[in-house]
């Protein structure tokens, strides 16, 4: 079956990588490495991240309560900088732009599936131009990666999951799709992963 649709994450695919800037924040205030996202991991559906990511809680609403999430389980949390630092990391990848346009050009349909929060517009209206289809988990209420904001984005596409190559640079958003029947890509730099998806796709991006 040809593919009819490409559907991309944006933080650490379209835009620089907000686990770098996690990274970089843990290391800059001496907390262990990993900490902030194994900590979000394991507060679950209703922790304060996944609330945020599902519009329950706005930016402002979210930051006492995920700190003081944070100082029950065992760290002090400046949850103000680490937000900041994660929204200086979102900068538009270029290559990754050329190559949504390209994609856009050569007939297929371009989406976007993105775990964001409510004051976060600016940058998404931005960025929302150049999809056909763009959802973002604060508005919809789903967050990856549950199976449903991704066949949400397909019907919106009007495509089936087997006919959408999906790239993320998060693997259990990716292990949903391929369950689902998308064509996966894992973007851990954009040159590489262009490269894998110029190889699916049979055109050159770049």
């Amino acid at each position: 079956m040809p593919f009819r649709a490409v559907i991309f994450d944006i933080g650490g695919v379209v835009v620089g990588s907000p686990l770098h800037a996690i990274a970089a924040f843990e290391r800059a205030h001496g907390l262990p490495t990993g900490w902030i996202n194994q900590h979000i991991a394991e507060s679950g559906h209703e922790g304060a991240w996944a609330r945020l990511e599902r519009g329950e809680l706005s930016l402002q609403q979210f930051l006492p309560v995920f700190e003081d999430e944070c100082r029950q389980a065992g760290q002090s949390i400046d949850a103000t900088a680490l937000m900041r630092a994660v929204q200086a990391s979102t900068v538009p990848r270029p290559e990754m732009i050329r190559a949504i346009e390209r994609i856009r050009t050569a007939g297929l349909r371009t989406g976007a599936i993105t775990n964001n929060w409510l004051d976060d517009g600016d940058r998404s209206n931005a960025l929302e131009q150049l999809f056909d289809v763009f959802v973002e988990s604060a508005r919809t209420g789903l967050r990856k990666p549950d199976p449903r904001i991704y066949l949400h984005a397909c019907e919106r596409l009007a495509v089936t999951p087997a006919e959408a190559v999906f790239l993320d640079d998060i693997g259990r958003n990716l292990k949903v799709a391929r369950a689902l029947g998308m064509t996966t890509i894992k973007v851990e730099e954009p040159t590489s992963a262009l490269a894998e998806l110029e190889q699916v796709l049979g055109f050159a991006l770049r």
